[in-house]
């Protein structure tokens, strides 16, 4: 996903076979498909909340700003940072 958002339908079907699981159970299959889904959410999250990070910038309260030089360097090579 371009914009960092899940799939509402991604999201569905992990909470339907996480419900199932508790009350009947789940065949290897959907085992396997429970797996696949949460490995699919997982990198979505952290995709989007690894470009968010890198859009960050922190100031402390006197108003310098004092973002990480990790995540300065980062938003340097991306083009978002003129300094």
């Amino acid at each position: 996903m371009d914009d960092g958002q899940i799939p509402q339908n991604l999201i569905d079907r992990i909470n339907e076979l996480a419900n199932k699981k508790k009350t009947v159970g789940l065949t290897p299959e959907e085992q396997e498909e429970q797996k696949s889904l949460r490995e699919t959410y997982l990198s979505i999250f952290r995709e989007g909340f690894r470009s968010r990070i890198e859009m960050l910038q922190v100031y402390d309260k006197s108003g310098r700003e004092v973002t990480p030089d990790k995540i300065k360097d980062i938003q340097r090579k991306r083009g978002l940072r003129d300094d």
